[in-house]
């Protein structure tokens, strides 16, 4: 939150901020709801700086807006506006990755690999990114033939993959009570390694994605999917 609030002080000296509505009402009523569980705080806080930036900004500030939006860090993956990586004609795996049985898979993560009911078991497992005791970073469930895909990820690495994504498409939502993101429509991935070198020669055009935490683990659900289509999916892992 550090770097967020740096960013946002920096901002302000660029903004013009027109009169505004009489909002000490709707403020005071929401301060004496119940605060948000601790775990979700740091994601409130975030989308409300957000909002409220964009909200204040007068008209033709639009690009302002869209770096604002590329602040927003959320589950280890960093959503950016500005500047995306073009993908390659042929992006390559993450770092050493390789097939795993789902049995095998569980036993070389740090993190309980859940499946969503909707889906079932996979049809292929990868893991990805070991670091020096062999233990792997990433999880992948491949279906429909790798059209769809769930990776999950220790949640408590920031950031593992990073996105370029235009404002307009990006939306905060829900999974179970608890808030997501979800990335409308296709957008450069990249991979970012343990060093935090992002991996240019692993970006690719990805579909439309959503991003949730649960449990301490982050997951990635990407497809061909409609944002209520990957809230279920999402919302059934077990």
């Amino acid at each position: 939150m550090a770097d967020l609030e740096r960013e946002l002080r920096d901002l302000s000296a660029w903004l013009e901020t027109p009169a505004a509505p009489d909002v000490t009402a709707g403020v005071g009523a929401r301060l004496a709801e119940p605060p948000p569980p601790r775990r979700r705080w740091r994601y409130w806080v975030a989308a409300a700086l957000a909002a409220l930036l964009v909200a204040v900004l007068p008209p033709g500030r639009a690009a302002l807006a869209d770096a604002v939006t590329g602040l927003l860090r959320f589950a280890g993956v960093d959503i950016v506006t500005s500047a995306p990586v073009r993908p390659t004609a042929t992006p390559s795996p993450l770092p050493s990755q390789r097939p795993a049985g789902l049995t095998e898979a569980q036993r070389q993560v740090r993190f309980p690999i859940r499946l969503p009911a909707r889906l079932g078991p996979p049809e292929q497992v990868l893991v990805a990114d070991p670091d020096a005791t062999g233990a792997y970073r990433v999880a992948t469930l491949l279906y429909r033939s790798g059209a769809l895909r769930v990776d999950a990820y220790d949640g408590n690495l920031d950031p593992v993959f990073l996105k370029g994504a235009g404002g307009p498409g990006v939306a905060w939502v829900e999974v179970g009570g608890d808030l997501a993101v979800w990335v409308d429509g296709p957008h450069p991935l990249t991979y970012v390694d343990r060093a935090g070198t992002t991996r240019v020669e692993t970006a690719r055009l990805a579909a439309s994605t959503l991003i949730w935490q649960d449990a301490g683990v982050c997951y990635r659900l990407e497809g061909e999917l409609s944002r209520d289509e990957a809230i279920a999916i999402a919302a059934s892992l077990r």
